[in-house]
């Protein structure tokens, strides 16, 4: 008897995420025929959690770009269709039923760009710029991949493109000292990526402009521009550490900069 063929792989990158895993992959029970985990050598029992509800886990290394841990776990799939997500996401009953009707449309579009909708201390934000925040997880295979080189890359896609209607939810930040452990992550990763291309000064200007100057703006667009104020305490919140991501790049690039001249 031949194999049954996966239609739908989903497929993660993980590290210490034994508070997240269980809800993610029982959030997509029914709609995957298979899961891929690449466990970055967990120190807790994430590894254990995805293995107990039926995921093949890939053990490797923890890499500083975890675009190149979610590469592999794209690459390890064996289905039609791919949906990457990351452990902090779930899937809505109204979007699982989405994924099968267009994985099993063959006139469907080769990948598609699905809204998330993110949840920050508590709260939907609606406004703020952080909606719909457009990624493009469902894709067949072989048609999208990461290109492992940034932070905030996107996929990149081999073929047509289209958009789901229902929401992808994103649970990253249910507090606040969660929050800023990803950004402590994110805010070294750019510093590093800066260093990287050699373009910025540590001259005053160039102080002046990433500790105030560019903070400042991003802290007023998101929210007066994009009406982060509509949400709250939890929309200032998100709007004044955004600019403040910039200034702790610097000041992390700052830092590496006068290590390498020691």
């Amino acid at each position: 008897m031949e194999p049954k063929k996966v239609k739908l792989s989903l497929a993660l990158a993980v590290y210490n995420e034994e508070s997240n895993i269980a809800d993610c992959l029982e959030s997509c029970k029914g709609l995957a025929s298979e899961t891929v985990v690449v466990d970055g050598e967990s120190t807790d029992r994430t590894a254990q959690i995805a293995k107990h509800l039926g995921a093949t886990v890939i053990s490797t290394p923890n890499l500083s770009n975890f675009h190149i841990n979610k590469q592999k776990a794209i690459e390890a799939c064996t289905g039609d269709w791919i949906l990457q997500l990351d452990a902090d996401e779930r899937v809505s009953s109204m979007l699982a039923a989405e994924i099968k009707t267009v994985i099993n449309n063959e006139s469907s579009s080769d990948a598609y760009y699905l809204k998330r909708r993110n949840y920050f201390l508590g709260r939907w934000m609606n406004k703020g710029g952080m909606y719909p925040d457009p990624v493009i997880r469902l894709f067949r295979k072989g048609k999208a991949h990461l290109p492992q080189k940034t932070v905030h890359e996107l996929m990149d896609v081999d073929g047509s493109l289209g958009w789901l209607n229902n929401d992808l939810l994103h649970i990253a930040d249910p507090n606040f000292s969660r929050y800023l452990l990803r950004s402590n992550r994110y805010t070294s990763l750019q510093a590093d990526e800066w260093l990287s291309s050699k373009r910025i000064g540590t001259g005053f200007g160039s102080i002046l402009l990433y500790m105030l100057i560019k903070p400042l703006f991003r802290f007023l667009s998101l929210y007066l521009r994009h009406k982060g104020y509509q949400d709250g305490f939890p929309g200032f919140v998100f709007a004044w550490y955004s600019g403040l991501h910039i200034a702790s790049s610097y000041v992390k690039y700052w830092e590496r900069c006068q290590g390498s001249r020691s």
